[in-house]
């Protein structure tokens, strides 16, 4: 073979730059295509989800297993040995950055650059004829030689290329005839399945994502018990996420379900109305009609602005879609189905104060140091009954809640966030109820999403019904902090100051909780979660229901596969409706949640 060769390189430049690539590299030890093992993906969370509320990619279509089968082996054929770089062809010497005059193959490689383009290089200016290259990379260069070959025949010079010389490459194109034939066929049937892909799809623009939750529960104590059954509950959120630049986000989320809170004795009749407890309410309690009507429940656009980004809601907006909330692992983009378990442990209840249509901007700013990392300014405005032209609603005049936030992230493990929410509440609304309709003078309402009776409509009391209109204002802090990636700690403090203006409908409402979630437990993609606080109460409101409502609740999120977890859990609640004389109350739910 290497007699052979060296009479090829007296009469044959494009067999000499072939040899070139091959004497330079690796004839003596060529590299064995060999399967490449594919690194496995971490899919457990970062440890500040929120902070950076992004809005996912938009797909054109989900690949077949064959079509990702296909997409690994080209990406494997085009990245191997190479660096996540590829050879580019090249038309001077002088580009390559690690090749010098002194150099003993400097002529050679000048020759076969200049006058015959045989010689590929890399994009960052380098030629690294120093290492063995890959057979993937010595084919790439044999190609070019033999497309140098073809014009040589063509132009009737013939004659400088021998029968040994064609011989020769006839007989190295045969040895990398299954790499280059495998290349050009797999690229081939792939563009042919992506133009089948794209001529079927259903938008070139959205993509269709879809949660569906079917849980059991029950509730045990002395006499919650006897006034409860065991229930079997679910709800579905179909999402059309869409995309006109990659960049910015349009949701249309459809929501149906049939779940109903449990009875734990916390409600209370006031004069000829019922007024309803937010304690023990689970996500999947949040977002439904209770009789799986379907109802458009988010209609959201995101998008840059200038170094901003912008949040609108038309109908469905809350504050937890575009502030950092810092719980991660118990929050899961807004009562999903894959976090813990109730609405307490999911999110501060400070994100729960009203909710609906509007907008809000994210600000960056600062450039952060080796500590301080750059942090960002978050302000939003959201009123519940933005859609009603009636007296006393509309934009402004109507229920609102206008936030304000400072976002700061220390290294890459700690994240704070200091929280304002200033919020206007008609007659007889409920403080934490994320925008919807509940009303203590409407006994058929949705329920609070969060909280005692008593903190939620204004510190009302059992001699009289107070309905008249209050003011709030609300002053939160959280943080969340991971010591290791198998390991995350949050936790949150809000007070809220209410003023009412009626006589004697003041108070302060107090809330504060802390968890601890270990992401990985026992499998890639578990969660185990422990989360314990206070529930929102209306501290020293009324005598004999002055006592503080704890709540601690666990869960494991057992992860079966990609799309599908199975979540047992239990929550605890001590003192219900802040009354000390009440029987605690255990909630044992079994949750399955589909993802797809």
């Amino acid at each position: 073979m290497s007699n052979l060769l060296w009479k090829s390189l007296v009469v044959s430049p494009a067999v000499l730059g072939a040899t070139l690539l091959v004497s330079s590299t690796a004839i003596a030890a060529p590299t064995t295509a060999t399967e490449v093992p594919t690194t496995e993906v971490a899919t457990t969370e970062t440890a500040f989800p929120e902070i950076a509320q992004q809005p996912e990619v938009v797909a054109q279509a989900a690949p077949t297993t064959e079509d990702t089968k296909v997409i690994d082996q080209v990406n494997r054929y085009s990245t191997e040995g190479r660096n996540n770089t590829s050879l580019s062809q090249v038309t001077s010497v002088s580009q390559f950055s690690d090749v010098q005059p002194t150099d003993w193959a400097f002529q050679a490689l000048q020759s076969l650059v200049e006058r015959y383009g045989c010689i590929a290089g890399y994009p960052n200016g380098t030629y690294r004829g120093n290492r063995a290259l890959t057979r993937y990379e010595f084919a790439a260069g044999l190609n070019a030689c033999l497309d140098r070959v073809n014009e040589l025949i063509a132009t009737a010079t013939a004659d400088l290329v021998t029968k040994e010389d064609l011989a020769t490459l006839q007989r190295l194109q045969e040895e990398f005839s299954a790499e280059l034939a495998t290349l050009r066929g797999r690229v081939d049937a792939l563009e042919a399945r992506t133009a089948e892909l794209e001529a079927n799809q259903f938008s070139t623009t959205t993509k269709l994502a879809g949660e569906a939750i079917f849980a059991v529960s029950d509730v045990f104590g002395d006499q919650v018990g006897d006034n409860n059954n065991t229930v079997f509950q679910n709800r579905v959120r179909l999402s059309l996420n869409t995309s006109f630049t990659g960049r910015d986000l349009l949701t249309t989320r459809l929501a149906a379900g049939n779940a109903n809170n449990f009875n734990l004795g916390n409600d209370r009749a006031v004069g000829p109305a019922l007024a309803q407890s937010g304690e023990g309410l689970q996500t999947f309690n949040v977002g439904n009609t209770g009789n799986n009507n379907v109802e458009i429940d988010r209609l959201t656009y995101e998008a840059p602005f200038g170094p901003a980004r912008v949040y609108l809601a038309a109908s469905g907006g809350q504050h937890s879609h575009y502030a950092a909330v810092n719980n991660p692992y118990f929050f899961d983009k807004t009562d999903g189905g894959n976090g813990a378990l109730s609405t307490f442990a999911s999110e501060s209840p400070i994100y729960r104060i009203g909710g609906g249509s509007g907008i809000a901007f994210n600000l960056p700013f600062g450039s952060g140091g080796s500590i301080l990392r750059p942090s960002s300014l978050t302000v939003g405005y959201l009123a519940s009954e933005a859609n009603d032209p009636g007296a006393g609603s509309g934009v402004f005049n109507g229920n609102y809640a206008a936030l304000g936030q400072l976002n700061f992230s220390v290294g890459d493990r700690l994240a704070l966030a200091a929280t304002y929410v200033h919020g206007y509440h008609g007659a007889g609304s409920a403080i934490f109820n994320s925008g919807s309709d509940a009303n203590v003078l409407n006994p058929a309402s949705a329920r609070p999403v969060v909280g005692t009776t008593t903190a939620n409509y204004g510190g009302i009391n059992s001699a009289t019904l107070e309905t008249s209109a209050f003011a709030t204002n609300s002053y939160g802090l959280s943080a969340a902090f991971r010591p290791s990636d198998r390991i995350s700690v949050s936790g949150f403090v809000s007070y809220t100051d209410v003023s009412g203006f009626g006589a004697n409908d003041s108070s302060e409402v107090w809330s504060y909780g802390a968890g601890i979630a270990l992401p990985d437990f026992g499998k890639r993609g578990n969660v185990l979660g422990i989360f314990a606080g206070a529930q929102p109460y209306a501290r020293g409101r009324e005598a004999g229901l002055n006592k503080v409502p704890y709540q601690v609740e666990g869960f494991y999120k057992y992860r079966v596969s990609d799309n599908i977890s199975i979540t047992p859990g239990i929550i605890w609640l001590t003192n219900p409706g802040q009354n000390g004389n009440a029987d605690d109350a255990i909630i044992g739910t079994l949750r399955t949640t589909f993802t797809f």
